[in-house]
């Protein structure tokens, strides 16, 4: 019965984590006698029955979403947060991409773009593109090489008059091992490095941080640095209308897109950070979707009639420790607190099975994600021993610090309280400190120890479909400067050498273990608790839904999307 049951929690955890479809979970659980408990799992999330497509899609119409906050600059080469980037990706491309139709695959594959093949030299440091002909920004400029060239440099090469400090920050995960950038003709791109670097590709495809996408180079040299934010300008299916900040932004079907062309007219992306205005919003008809649905008010949209769609997100909630505060820099403190934080329980009382306790610090849909990887199991006595071998046994006070609403997160202040309440059980005295969104990540990548605002630790819902994002967030490179910005706001350091080692293998190379093993390395996991968001939410009128896929950001053109959307004028409807 105990082997049984085990059985199953593996079963639902890879069907939430989108490793597992529908139909294999049902047929695995009725070989164990787990048909009831598949049966409650897929009533809960509202997937009863599956999806079917509603009629054919029809061209024309608006679609309104509810955003879970106040958006970024439209400046992709320098904004944070996926909810912006959801937003300019409508907009704006890159030379490769990620196929996001397929559902039930471990992570997407790389697919052409603005280039149309790419060829990778024997010493893998020469990226060879050809790119796409006839393509157009939305002001009329042409996509070419020295389009590419433009951008590039504007993030990289300081001594060029169009270099951006923000947009070199922000991106410097990308672009941190460029050599130079050649145009060989019109049509052709080679991008040299001066190392290798596994994950390059994989890079050019990710967002949320800056991303590998292009701006007009006319549209840059008429707005400027800053300008530019107010007046986005790419070739995506989409184009900019306005901007009403608080408010709305508004794009509009691109006539002239190079692709096929979106089904909307219009999208219109309202910043709603209360998840109880996002729902009555919903069932007020003033929107047509939201994103993340408050987990104590998904039954009652369901009995009305809306539907949940869900899909695989490469997410994981966590909190980073300061290892420059004395309170931290010993290891047993830093176990001591994962130890002490039941992340099961809140996955599945707090946030009502919507999510699943994290499983490492890599999230699905990430090429290193290790499904059986055992974390620290959730235990007081031993944290609390742990903390007194290290010199706490009355434990300490200490200030976290939290968004209250913003890209990816779910019910943030909610969490980091149920953090607080276990954490206050081992003697750890906790403050929370709270700021709306754009603050947040201000101070966020700034770094915990920045004069502006000294804390202990810090949230963020962050991952990609790429090993090299844990790279980002320990490796000692990352380190914001003094008054500068940088995505390593612990101050890690001790895992260097194996990230190192681990980004300089290419494709099909041994370095697939070296992620997990790094944070044992560092002294300890670099958060306080974590929780896969697997699922991006959306509801949608009943018979109206979304097909789920692998990934975490939505496209509103014809089938290249995270969660797959063709629209008609009266809302959603499935692909066919």
């Amino acid at each position: 019965m105990e082997e049984d049951r085990n059985t199953f929690e593996t079963l639902e955890a890879a069907f939430v984590e989108g490793r597992l479809s529908r139909r294999e979970l049902l047929r695995r659980s009725a070989l164990i006698g787990a048909s009831a408990a598949a049966a409650h799992l897929l009533g809960s999330l509202g997937l009863a029955t599956p999806a079917r497509a509603q009629g054919t899609p029809k061209k024309g119409g608006t679609l309104v979403i509810a955003k879970e906050s106040e958006l970024d600059i439209l400046d992709p080469h320098s904004a944070g947060g996926w909810v912006t980037w959801r937003v300019s990706k409508q907009m704006h491309e890159g030379l490769i991409d990620e196929d996001l139709t397929q559902a039930n695959v471990p992570y997407p594959k790389l697919i052409p773009k603005l280039a149309t093949s790419w060829d990778v030299s024997k010493d893998s440091l020469t990226y060879t593109f050809k790119l796409r002909k006839g393509v157009k920004f939305h002001d009329d400029t042409p996509f070419d090489a020295a389009a590419v060239k433009y951008n590039i440099d504007r993030c990289a090469a300081k001594d060029v008059p169009q270099f951006y400090a923000r947009a070199n920050a922000y991106t410097t995960w990308i672009w941190q091992f460029l050599k130079e950038v050649k145009t060989p003709d019109e049509g052709t791109v080679q991008i040299v490095l001066r190392e290798p670097y596994g994950d390059f590709l994989r890079q050019l495809v990710q967002g949320g941080g800056g991303a590998a996408v292009f701006i007009s180079p006319t549209a840059l040299k008429k707005y400027g640095n800053e300008g530019i934010a107010e007046h986005p300008t790419g070739t995506g299916p989409f184009r900019f209308v306005e901007r009403v900040r608080g408010e709305k932004v508004v794009t509009e079907r691109n006539p002239n897109y190079w692709g096929t062309p979106a089904y909307l007219d219009r999208i219109i992306d309202r910043p709603m950070p209360e998840p109880a205005a996002r729902m009555t919003a919903l069932q007020a008809g003033e929107v047509d979707m939201i994103y993340v649905p408050h987990p104590d008010g998904i039954a009652e949209l369901k009995t009305k009639g809306f539907r949940l769609e869900q899909g695989p997100a490469p997410h994981v909630w966590y909190f980073a420790f300061n290892l420059r505060d004395k309170n931290y820099q010993d290891i047993r403190v830093r176990r001591a607190i994962n130890m002490a934080i039941d992340r099961e329980g809140m996955a599945k009382q707090l946030l009502k099975g919507t999510a699943v306790a994290a499983r490492g610090l890599q999230a699905p849909c990430c090429p290193s994600y290790d499904p059986n990887f055992k974390d620290y199991p959730y235990d007081p006595a031993q944290a609390k021993k742990l903390l007194a071998e290290a010199g706490f046994p009355n434990g300490f006070e200490t200030v976290w610090q939290t968004s209250v609403d913003g890209s990816g997160q779910l019910i943030p202040v909610p969490m980091a309280e149920w953090i607080q309440r276990d954490l206050a059980k081992i003697g750890i005295r906790m403050k929370l400190r709270t700021y709306e969104w754009i603050t947040y990540i201000g101070y966020w990548i700034k770094g915990m120890d920045d004069a502006s605002n000294k804390v202990g630790g810090q949230q963020m819902s962050w991952g990609m479909t790429s090993d090299y994002w844990l790279d980002i967030v320990t490796n000692s490179s990352h380190i914001a400067p003094a008054g500068g910005v940088g995505q390593n706001g612990g101050y890690y350091t001790g895992a260097d050498a194996m990230l190192n080692q681990a980004r300089g293998e290419m494709e099909g190379q041994a370095r697939r273990p070296l992620p997990e093993d790094q944070p044992e390395a560092q002294g300890g996991r670099p958060r306080g608790a974590d929780h896969q968001r697997p699922r991006a939410a959306h509801a949608e009128p009943q018979g109206e839904g979304l097909r789920a896929r692998a990934g975490g950001v939505v496209r509103h053109d014809h089938g290249l999307a995270r969660v797959s959307v063709r629209v008609g004028p009266g809302g959603v409807s499935l692909p066919g």
